[in-house]
This record gives structure tokens, C-alpha cells and sequence, in this order.
């Protein structure tokens, strides 16, 4: 999944940033020219990022005012009803949405976190997610009244569904969004949000760009087997400023549709995103981890802002150590917000040694902390490679190249550690 190679090369120009500010600048003002120049996602083909206008569109005084300390609260966290262990677990929204009522607890399945730091991710195997027992929305047993479009510029894209536009919070907004295969509405399915990066758009993580099927909502949807729920919002102006809370409302209005009219398991809703991306997941991270199971955010930082912030989640998050436009000062202080918030055992975690040489092993290191409340597992990968999110090892190459057509991974082509260690992650939940 690629973006412009020459937007690419002005992200890398850009200096390490000093604060949000300084990496708000480096995505809308270095990058604008391509999107964001970030790679491995979901962009078209080589080239295409340079025509996009999103970056520059995800502008400035949207960030500052953020959500901190507007509406996203407003619209409510989902406040708990019963106990875990029981089952019971009722999510009631926000004001503005009502939010979606599920049934059946809250699984506490997945473990606290292996004993320390690993390197090079195991490869996951598909199939359908999950055997803990699910939740069950309000959606089952029912026939969808949803309706979909086509994508937006869309993509070859896999399975069922297409594009679905909504009004939330006065505006027009959409999404794309695949079903699994089989769908079969007495039975509950995971929903799995992915969001874009600055300057990318919805038919980007729904198509894959130029890796098609293997980037595909980050790599998740073919590790699946095709055996869940994805969805690929699009952000206003290409971006996610979250202001006014208005992103984070369209997120609850997003899984009350989806809840309200197809069968979802309602303790595996999860999030995963990149960049400005990864700044919409920590958002969610903070406000909705009464909602949301779990958490994957790539060379993120706090862009959207934080609403409350006081609730474990499962997280998986990876930095690279030569990104400049979201570095390692913007990605620890999300990582230490949940070893507080999931009461992990803080410790100081190794990393790679900076490249070049870039290492086929050991080239990325991960630590499971240790110590963390049940079902909240902290996961740490640190790469030698910069602003990316399909990392391949042994390589600085953040394009994930042996994915693109006619080119396919293999042992002498290798392709990213990303998705899979994600997607081990999901799956252990």
C-alpha cells in the first residue's frame, strides 16, 4: 500500500517534532503536497499521492481546539451496567446517539502480556476471530435496512457491502464497509474500524491501494479469512481534528447503525489506525474503551485528542525509530497513559539499534509488559524504520513493495511483520 514516493521524501525532510504542534505541522504543511507520504497504508499506486489535496486540508486550527475539551465527552462513554463476569454489560451512548444497547458481557479473555520483549512478529494464522463467549447487538436476528453505495473513488475492494453515508453531527458522512463472507445474522461477528492517514481516504483502507487484498484494511481483513466486520471511515478533509468532538460522534453513530441492523459481537469492537489514524484510535482509546475491546495505533500521536483517558483498553502500538514526522516523544506518552490505565509493571523496554544496517532479525523489537489487569495486554514494538505502517524487516522500505502486484510475499520477498502481529494481538483477546 503506497502513497507518493515524492511526498515521501518531503515527510522525511521534516523535523523531529517537539511537541503536537510540531507534528501537526509535519502532516498538513511537509506532506500536503501527497497526502502524507504514508506509506505501506492503503494509497494508490505510485504517484497518486501527489495529486491528493487532503493534507493540506486536515489543517491547522482544527488540532489546537481539538476534543479535549469539547463535545466528545458530551457524547457520553458508554457507561457500564452489570457485572463482567455475568455478562450484562449494556453500553448507553451519548446524548447525540443514543449510542447502541448490546447484550452479553464483556469478555476478560486474553492474557496480561507474555514475559518480556520479542523479536520479529510470529505469523497469524486466519480464520474467524474469537471463541470467547460474544455479546450480542441488537442487530441479530434481523434484516439490515442499510443501503450501500458505491466507494468514492474506490478501489477493487473484497466481499460484500460498499459505501454507506449518514448524517452525524449536522453533516454528511460516510463510510466504507465490507461484510464477512456467510454472513449469517443469528450468529455474532467482530467489527473492526480502520482509519486513514492524513491526506488518505476510506477507499484507501478499503481497497488496499497498490497491494490490493493484502493491505486491505491494514492487512486484517485477509488474515480474517474474510470473518468480520470492516470499516473504513472518511475523515473531513482527509483528516481526523476530532473538533468540536464531531469525528468521535460519528464514531458512536457509526456503531450504532452498524450495531442496530447487522449481528455484531459487541465485546470485539476494535480500532486500529495509522498516523493521523492512529491519532482517531488513541482518541477512541481514551473515550470509548467501555465500547471498543482493543486498540492498535501506528506511529500515532495525540492529534484528535483524549476524552477522559481514564479506562484500560488492549493496546498495540509501534514507533519507528527514524519517524520524523511522529516520533518516539509523541508515541510514549500514549504507551504510559495504559500502563497506568491497564496497571502493567512499568519497566524500560529494549529496542532495535538505530539503522542503517536494517536487521532481517531483530530489525523490530516488541514487549508485552507484564502485570496488567485481565483482558487489557499492552504490546510495544519499536522498528528501525521511520513513518510507515507496513514496516518490512532487514529494509528501511515502508512501501511493503513484495506485496504489490505481480510481486508476492515469500521468503525471498519478504513482506511485513505488521498485520500479523496485529492481527495475534486481536485474535488473543
Amino acid at each position: 500500500m503506497t502513497t507518493s514516493r515524492r511526498s515521501l521524501s518531503l515527510c522525511r525532510g521534516a523535523r523531529l517534532p517537539v511537541s503536537l504542534t510540531a507534528c501537526l505541522l509535519a502532516l498538513t504543511l511537509a506532506c500536503s503536497g501527497g497526502g502524507e507520504g504514508d506509506v505501506g497504508h492503503t494509497g494508490g499506486a505510485p504517484g497518486a499521492g501527489g495529486t491528493s489535496t487532503g493534507g493540506s486540508a486536515a489543517t491547522g486550527g482544527a488540532h489546537t481546539g481539538g476534543s479535549s475539551s469539547t463535545g466528545g465527552s458530551a457524547t457520553g462513554g458508554a457507561s457500564a451496567t452489570g457485572g463482567a463476569a455475568t455478562g450484562g454489560q449494556t453500553a448507553t451512548g451519548g446524548a447525540s446517539t443514543g449510542g447502541s444497547t448490546s447484550t452479553g458481557g464483556r469478555a476478560t479473555g486474553g492474557s496480561a502480556g507474555g514475559a518480556g520483549p520479542s523479536a520479529g512478529g510470529s505469523t497469524a494464522t486466519g480464520g474467524s476471530p474469537g471463541d470467547a463467549t460474544p455479546g450480542r447487538s441488537a442487530g441479530c436476528g434481523k434484516t439490515s435496512s442499510m443501503t450501500f453505495g458505491a466507494v468514492p473513488n474506490g478501489k477493487t475492494a473484497t466481499g460484500k457491502g460498499g459505501y454507506v453515508t449518514i448524517t452525524s453531527a449536522g453533516q454528511s458522512r460516510g463510510f466504507a464497509m465490507r461484510l464477512p463472507d456467510g454472513y449469517d445474522s443469528s450468529k455474532p461477528y467482530w467489527l473492526i474500524f480502520g482509519f486513514h492517514w492524513n491526506g488518505g481516504s476510506a477507499a484507501d483502507v478499503d481497497g488496499g491501494g497498490s497491494n490490493g487484498y493484502e493491505m486491505a484494511h491494514f492487512g486484517l481483513q485477509k488474515l480474517s479469512g474474510n470473518g468480520a466486520f470492516f470499516v473504513a471511515p472518511q475523515g473531513i478533509g482527509n483528516g481526523w481534528p476530532n473538533t468540536g468532538g464531531r469525528d468521535l460522534t460519528f464514531v458512536d453513530d457509526m456503531v450504532k447503525l452498524i450495531t442496530d441492523n447487522y449481528c455484531i459481537d459487541t465485546t470485539h469492537i476494535l480500532t486500529n489506525g495509522f498516523s493521523y489514524g492512529g491519532g482517531m484510535s488513541y482518541e477512541i482509546a481514551c473515550a470509548r474503551a467501555k465500547v471498543f475491546r482493543g486498540a492498535a495505533i501506528y506511529e500515532g500521536a495525540q492529534l484528535s485528542g483524549c476524552d477522559g483517558g481514564k479506562d484500560p483498553i488492549a493496546l498495540w502500538q509501534m514507533v519507528g525509530l527514524e519517524d520524523t514526522t511522529c516520533g518516539m516523544n509523541l508515541a510514549t506518552p500514549i504507551r504510559d497513559r495504559f500502563v497506568q490505565n491497564n496497571g502493567c509493571a512499568a519497566q524500560s523496554p529494549p529496542q532495535p539499534p538505530k539503522g542503517p544496517p536494517y536487521l532481517k532479525t531483530g530489525g523490530h523489537v516488541c514487549t508485552d509488559y507484564t502485570g496488567c489487569s485481565s483482558g487489557h495486554p499492552l504490546r510495544w514494538c519499536v522498528h528501525q524504520s521511520g513513518h510507515g505502517n507496513a514496516i518490512v524487516d532487514g529494509t528501511n522500505d515502508l512501501y511493503n513493495t513484495c506485496a504489490t502486484p505481480p510481486k508476492m510475499c515469500s521468503d525471498s520477498c519478504p513482506c511485513s511483520w505488521v498485520p500479523a502481529d496485529v492481527w495475534k494481538f486481536f485474535k488473543a483477546l
